[in-house]
This record gives structure tokens, C-alpha cells and sequence, in this order.
């Protein structure tokens, strides 16, 4: 198996400026990411067009997924909130956002809210 750490990805990690390379998600970041957003290898699978069995195998570490694959998954995590730091302590947490305007619910409209 190729060593993970030998391939570099750009702009997406915390702290690391844009056209920087920095090391690839790890298998065990991506467990991480899922497990902070509630996602299944299925969810996660299916947000970047792979089969559950990919990310099933990247995440035990099996085979050698182009970087490429990694990165589309990558993405996907780091588009639902994920943010990845490396170096000294490799990790993952998600980013702090603020809740949407979800605007009137339904059960509380009333002619008031159309002035």
C-alpha cells in the first residue's frame, strides 16, 4: 500500500494557504468526519457518486484509491461543515456556523407576517 502521506492535496486543509500541499484526508479522518456529520459510508458514498464498498475500503485502509477519489470525498465532508487540520495533531471538527434563517413556519403564519 502507498504511503498516504506522500501525496499532496491543495487549499482545503486549516491554516495551510491556498497553492500550499498538504497531506491527504486520512482513512481515519474521513471516520471521524462521517461520525461529527451522522453520516453512513452509504451517505457519504453516495454524496460523491462512489460505491458504499469504496469508502468502506478506504476507511480500513484497504487498497490504493487514486488521490483524486479521495479528494472528492474529501470535498463532500469538507462542504457539509467538516474542516481538516494536519501537522503535529491530524484531526477533524466541524466548523462553526451559524443556525440558517429558516424563516416562518408554516403553523405560524398569519396575515401579520404579510405586512
Amino acid at each position: 500500500m502507498q504511503d498516504r502521506g506522500e501525496i499532496g492535496l491543495t487549499g482545503s486543509d486549516e491554516g495551510v494557504q491556498s497553492g500550499w500541499t498538504s497531506a491527504p484526508m486520512s482513512p481515519a479522518q474521513s471516520r471521524a468526519a462521517r461520525g461529527l456529520l451522522g453520516w453512513s459510508e452509504a451517505d457519504l458514498a453516495a454524496k460523491v457518486g462512489l460505491g458504499e464498498a469504496f469508502v468502506r475500503d478506504f476507511e480500513a485502509g484497504r487498497g490504493d484509491p487514486a488521490s483524486g477519489q479521495i479528494e472528492a470525498l474529501r470535498s463532500a465532508l469538507i462542504a457539509a461543515g467538516a474542516v481538516f487540520s494536519n501537522g503535529d495533531s491530524p484531526g477533524v471538527r466541524l466548523e462553526r456556523r451559524s443556525a440558517p434563517d429558516e424563516g416562518t413556519r408554516a403553523d405560524d403564519l398569519t396575515t401579520e407576517n404579510d405586512r
